[in-house]
């Protein structure tokens, strides 16, 4: 672990809950905060342990998981950089609701939530800018789970596909993405069961979609597109 440098504070600061805080502000609420890294997948957290801090997705990627009856993960939510999670728990519960992995490559920022709140408490007018990025964060997941109810298997996994496209559109690559989770962690996140996301696949061939394992190529877009307003199929 190691305490934050000037590039991390810059990264730190686009995170959509810190993004409208003030440099001086965000360096006063991050006193005392500290960068881990994570060679190896492993276990961040589980649901019932005390929510001492709340974290900063640098680089890489963790899984927020719920455990099935018969002990198998349920994927809730991914979160990749530059995004805070874990925040609510230590505004309510104080207890992590959900368990959490850290995949293998990552970077996260470890906030303290003791000194964290009691800046806040002090400066009642950062609380409110907090505010604001935890209610544009709601609605972003209201959207989602409107989503998912409204959307087929098909349409669900299009809509994934396609804002992975627009995350490396910048590259000159939306035509070719890479899976950053795995065919069952993707299935479990976007809401539908293993064998609805292999029908899913199956019928994106027709509108120029193929995969290689994890790798996806997407020849015609546009048809994607039309696929995610206008349904169509399973």
């Amino acid at each position: 672990m190691s305490a934050l440098t000037p590039a991390d504070f810059a990264v730190i600061a686009r995170a959509p809950l810190l993004a409208g805080l003030k440099s001086e502000e965000l360096a006063l609420l991050l006193d005392g905060a500290h960068v881990a890294s994570y060679p190896e997948t492993e276990l961040l957290f589980s649901q019932g342990d005390r929510a001492d801090r709340f974290f900063v997705v640098m680089e890489g990627r963790v899984n927020l998981f719920a455990l099935t009856e018969t002990g198998d993960q349920s994927i809730i939510e991914v979160f990749d950089s530059v995004c805070t999670f874990a925040e609510a728990a230590i505004f309510s519960s104080g207890v992590f609701p959900l368990n959490c992995e850290v995949s293998a490559g990552s970077r996260l920022a470890h906030v303290p939530a003791q000194q964290f709140l009691k800046r806040l408490a002090d400066r009642p007018a950062m609380g409110l800018t907090l505010l604001s990025g935890l209610s544009r964060w709601q609605t972003r997941l209201i959207h989602e789970i409107s989503e998912l109810k409204s959307k087929s298997p098909s349409q669900r996994l299009a809509t994934f596909l396609l804002a992975l496209a627009a995350k490396t559109a910048a590259d000159g690559n939306s035509d070719r993405v890479r899976l950053p989770i795995t065919k069952s962690v993707l299935a479990s996140r976007i809401g539908i069961a293993p064998e609805s996301l292999s029908r899913a696949l199956n019928r994106l061939k027709t509108v120029g979609v193929e995969t290689h394992g994890r790798e996806v190529e997407i020849t015609d877009i546009e048809a994607l597109r039309r696929l995610v307003r206008e349904g169509g199929g399973e």
